[in-house]
């Protein structure tokens, strides 16, 4: 009797590279990996979308669709490549209007992709409706997913084999055109008997012929547990990795899982162990300069607890890291168990695994529900959707206070079509006023990516890559020190200092607050004034009030950006705002004078 055969998927360049490097690898340095990967035999890759569109943009100054057009021309045109969206978000950092969501269809099918795997963290099957009807229209694959993890201990009300099957038949039931139905576990914290339980039903209820996957990451250490269980029960597909970007926060590695499936009717992807073998060390070879953060490749029991997703838990304590504040970690984790259960348990995956984040770190800096981040404030008042379970009460009342905004049951893709931010027109407006060509690409680029689509349209866009031949140079006094922050301590003081090529505007802050350059407005205030500052280390997004305004108790003076959260600085009494001592992209640490009201 022949062999099932399991069709593979290899994640290491979308999903690999998110889990261990936040994103950020240049193409040029994997190119020669993906070569390898395909005289290894492999014709299934995920080679773009989720966070590593933006990471392009953010981080490498490079072009998310270059990246896939020179993938595509590597691997030839007959290979399966796979891209992730999140159902009415797509790639971008909110929620977009309908012609959004059919640019990124039509941009995405332009540029090699094959596969669309679309998911909604909130398992609300209205945000798969119309994602999932353009990736259709435009002659895509669409792989349809429902979103899974394990609840913390001690909750209840979701994410079991009964919520999933109900999921399932909602998908079968709206229309949605799919060809592909995967289960995706992006915290690799679905326990195996769960998962066998879930994909037999699946199997029981989907149309003959229907082609099942399951996604997981090892992150709680279960995951070849939970494949093998899948293999059981009936799966036809499994995602896995290539070292040095698997295990860990990331996929099982390929080598693992044949080991695993040997002796067994199982026939993955007619990989054999020896080609496998000389391409990972080409990967290896390829990312050998590229630092690994230890948590990358670590296995964690407390998981479970507070779901983290791989691809984020990465991305996350790189971004503390750049910011100064990596030692919070833990206490960030420990937060998100109440985080998870008072919002109503939307799956711990992109962007929801973000709202978590952000949420528990202000509860950790700020104190506990004193500040609400934008993202989970808005999900937890309705603006993306149904939550699996209603939100705590208590919880929504203090999002809508904080956010000025009133809870909602309108479908979130109305929300976005009446935005006109979200239309293509404003971004063609906004592509004109900064004098930049208008192309669909640059459109979707700016929609998507916001200020920092825009500056890398400009040619500004930051360079922060991590490499070990770089951080030596560093720590060996070199003048090439590479683009960041970094604390300098002169005569027993510490200083925060901004390292940028060229003849950017450096700023140099001491790490107490006060300001050592001359500032652009009187940094300290008189008898009477009050200094406003930052809560938390980032960067400048926008400033909205203006000096000599009256502003009142609460009122918004600036937005930061830090860890991917809209920050509100806002007025602490009511007064004449005498001061803004910062500027739109500036970079701040905790704790510096960001305004002065008298």
């Amino acid at each position: 009797m022949a062999k099932k055969f399991i069709d593979v998927m290899d994640t290491s360049f979308r999903d690999g590279f998110q889990s261990v490097y936040g994103g950020r690898v240049l193409m040029n340095d994997f190119f020669p990996a993906v070569e390898a990967a395909k005289t290894a035999g492999i014709t299934h890759f995920e080679f773009g979308g989720g966070a590593r569109f933006q990471s392009l943009y953010f981080y490498l100054r490079e072009d998310a669709f270059e990246m896939m057009d020179k993938f595509r021309s590597i691997v030839g045109p007959d290979a399966n490549l796979q891209t992730l969206a999140r159902g009415v978000n797509t790639v971008m950092l909110d929620t977009g209007s309908k012609e959004l969501i059919d640019l990124h269809a039509k941009l995405f099918k332009k540029h090699g992709t094959t596969t669309i795997r679309n998911f909604d963290a909130l398992n609300d099957v209205e945000n798969l409706k119309y994602s999932g009807e353009r990736i259709s229209h435009h002659g895509l694959k669409h792989e349809i997913v429902v979103t899974m993890m394990d609840l913390p201990p001690g909750c209840h009300g979701a994410h079991t084999v009964e919520f999933y099957e109900k999921t399932l038949r909602d998908i079968l039931d709206s229309g949605i055109p799919y060809d592909s139905i995967c289960f995706k576990d992006a915290s690799g914290t679905s326990n195996p008997h769960k998962v066998y339980e879930t994909i037999k039903m699946a199997r029981g209820i989907v149309p003959e012929g229907t082609h099942l996957r399951l996604h997981t990451h090892e992150t709680a250490g279960v995951s070849v547990s939970a494949y093998m269980a899948a293999l059981e029960a009936g799966i036809d597909g499994i995602d896995m990795a290539a070292s040095p970007v698997s295990g860990g926060t990331s996929q099982p590695d390929i080598l693992t899982m044949l080991h695993a499936t040997k002796g067994l009717d199982f026939d993955l992807g007619g990989l054999e162990i020896d080609k496998i073998l000389t391409y990972e060390k080409e990967l290896q070879n390829c990312l050998s300069d590229y630092f690994v953060p230890p948590e990358a490749t670590m296995v964690s029991p407390i998981i479970p607890f507070s779901p983290m997703p791989g691809g984020a838990l990465t991305a996350n304590t790189q971004m503390m890291r750049d910011n100064g504040i990596l030692d919070k970690f833990p206490d960030v984790i420990a937060a998100m168990q109440e985080v998870v259960e008072k919002g109503g348990y939307g799956t711990s995956v992109t962007p929801v695994s973000q709202f978590y984040f952000q949420q528990a770190l202000n509860n950790v800096m700020q104190g506990p529900w004193k500040a609400i981040a934008p993202g989970y404030g808005r999900m937890v008042l309705g603006y993306f959707g149904k939550t699996p379970v209603a939100p705590d009460p208590e919880i929504v009342k203090i999002a809508s206070e904080k956010l000025n905004l009133l809870p909602t049951t309108e479908n979130a893709l109305d929300i976005a079509n009446a935005d006109y931010t979200k239309s293509l027109q404003n971004w063609i407006d906004k592509l004109k006023e900064e004098e930049l060509e208008i192309t669909e690409e640059n459109i979707f680029i700016a929609a998507a990516c916001q200020e920092k689509g825009i500056a890398f349209l400009k040619g500004k866009g930051e360079l922060n890559v991590r490499k070990i031949s770089e951080m030596k140079t560093d720590c060996e006094g070199s003048s090439n020190m590479g683009n960041g922050n970094y604390t300098v301590v002169v005569d027993g003081q510490k200083f925060s200092v901004q390292v940028a090529e060229g003849d950017a505007n450096i700023q140099v802050t001491a790490v107490d607050g006060e300001a050592v350059a001359t500032p652009r407005a009187p940094a300290t205030a008189s008898a009477g004034d009050l200094e406003i500052k930052a809560l938390l280390p980032g960067n400048v997004w926008k400033i909205v009030a203006n000096p000599n305004d009256k502003v009142n108790d609460g009122d918004v003076i600036m937005i930061l950006e830090s860890m991917k959260m809209e920050i509100d600085v806002v007025a602490t009494k009511s007064g004449t705002l005498k001061s803004i001592n910062v500027a739109t992209n500036d970079k701040v640490v905790e704790g510096q004078v960001v305004a002065v009201i008298g």
